[in-house]
């Protein structure tokens, strides 16, 4: 008699690398596992085993060895799926506009690109190509801003849906300063969530995420609105921004005059702890950075955007030794790519300026595991511990004329995957698998 629900079964064959824990600057022998002939057993979209490949195989029984679908990628490295932790979805066709900072990108590029997103039309097709791309580079989960149009976040949530795709969204809350097209009211802004919360939260792997553009474009009341829909329910996540931008957090001195400094304002309507990510975070008081550490509301570095409108250099160690959880985010529109690869090379290069380089090693953890740990994901995704989701990505680290000559030596594991951050990009990625299946070849 047939079994009404069999298990699916993969066997996956290659170089198996995942972290632990952080490796800090001095790649800690046990933050992370390596297995240069290794491979993942997953049963139902989850890690069921990993390990070197000649005793893994030996632990299947060779009637379940049978049933599986066997992915073999020997010579290419498998690592949990890339963690994007802050992106503007509707921002994808203003990739690339020339020069401006922040305020004047804004003004400028943003809010008439996201205007448009009140066709849905124009949000499906927006969203069905995103959520291709972000594949197509090795990222399997996502913290995505959408637009204060609620069919923003419809749209998302319907491509991600059908790949069954771990992501985060919400709609723009923004009540003031922003165009009237773009301007929602209190009213708006908790009917809208509401609804959108009980539509698409906890539905399958997606989870929204409360989400005030940054403290000048909400009113005080709209602010206290969102920090009350965060206290709702205990698993909602809330993403927005910080001290990105001078003339930014001056801006924010104006508008809240009352309020200690830029986090104090977040810290005032109920918006930091557990579960909260604000991106940019380069221009902190200590104080701030303290308590960011001690709530638990973590930092998206945002190396490419950082670059590209001149905002500043984000300190990725000296946050992560005062205790924040740090993710690594592209940023998109206001970034230069949807590669997390690219990104970490530009991390590297912004952790110089410190005099403070970021190790391979730390880098590939700040792209995986560190990115769950931002989001409070990591007991679903970001390392493939039994029982976790089994997102990954498969990357060549010879994918380029460029990186096979530079690698033709016998190079550590550290050299190989500095290479790769450096000289790779998309090119490398040979696969990309969301709970086991094959997402983009």
């Amino acid at each position: 008699m047939r079994e009404p629900n069999p298990t699916l079964y993969q066997l996956v064959r290659g170089q198996v690398l995942h972290f632990l824990k952080d490796p800090g600057e001095h790649d800690a022998a046990d933050s992370y596992q390596f297995f240069p002939d290794g491979a993942l057993w997953i049963a139902d979209g989850h890690i069921a085993d990993i390990g070197p490949w000649v005793e893994l195989q030996a632990r299947i029984a060779p009637e379940l060895l049978a049933r599986a679908e066997i992915f073999d990628y020997r010579g290419k490295l498998i690592l949990p799926g890339l963690i994007d932790t802050h992106c503007h979805y509707p921002q994808a066709g203003i990739i690339a506009s020339f020069g401006r900072q922040l305020l004047d990108w804004l003004n400028d590029y943003t809010f008439p690109a996201e205007a448009a997103f009140g066709d849905p039309a124009v949000a499906a097709a927006t969203a069905e190509y995103f959520v291709q791309r972000m594949l197509a580079h090795g990222t399997t989960t996502a913290s995505v801003f959408s637009t204060v149009h609620p069919q923003s976040v419809d749209a998302f949530m319907a491509s991600a849906a059908k790949r069954n795709l771990r992501m985060l969204t919400g709609k723009v809350m923004m009540d003031r300063n922003a165009p009237a097209t773009l301007v929602d009211t209190v009213a708006d802004a908790e009917r809208d969530c509401l609804a959108l919360i009980e539509r698409w939260h906890g539905k399958g792997r997606l989870r929204y995420s409360i989400t005030p553009r940054f403290a000048p474009t909400s009113t005080p009341e709209q602010l206290a609105l969102a920090g009350e829909l965060y206290k709702s329910r205990p698993d909602l996540h809330v993403q927005s921004h910080l001290a990105e931008n001078p003339a930014e957090i001056a801006w924010v001195g104006q508008l809240f005059p009352n309020c200690r400094d830029y986090l104090d304002v977040y810290r005032h309507y109920g918006l930091l702890g557990p579960r909260t990510i604000y991106g940019h975070c380069i221009h902190l008081a200590p104080v701030e950075i303290g308590e960011m550490a001690s709530t638990g509301s973590a930092a998206a570095f945002c190396p490419t955007s950082n670059l590209f409108l001149g905002s500043g250099f984000f300190n990725h160690a000296a946050a992560s030794e005062a205790g924040i959880r740090v993710g690594l985010a592209t940023d998109v529109g206001g970034g230069t790519s949807f590669s997390l690869i690219r990104t970490l090379g530009e991390a590297y290069k912004v952790s110089q300026v410190h005099r403070r380089p970021l190790p391979p090693l730390r880098a590939w953890f700040l792209a995986t595991l560190g990115g769950a740990q931002a989001l409070y994901l990591d007991e679903f995704i970001g390392n493939f511990a039994p029982g976790k989701e089994a997102d990954f990505v498969v990357l060549d680290p010879r994918a380029t004329p460029e990186l096979d000559f530079r690698l033709k030596g016998g190079e550590s594991l550290a050299e190989r995957l500095f290479a790769m951050l450096i000289l790779g990009d998309e090119r490398c990625v040979t696969a990309t698998h969301v709970m086991g299946k094959a997402a983009f070849r």
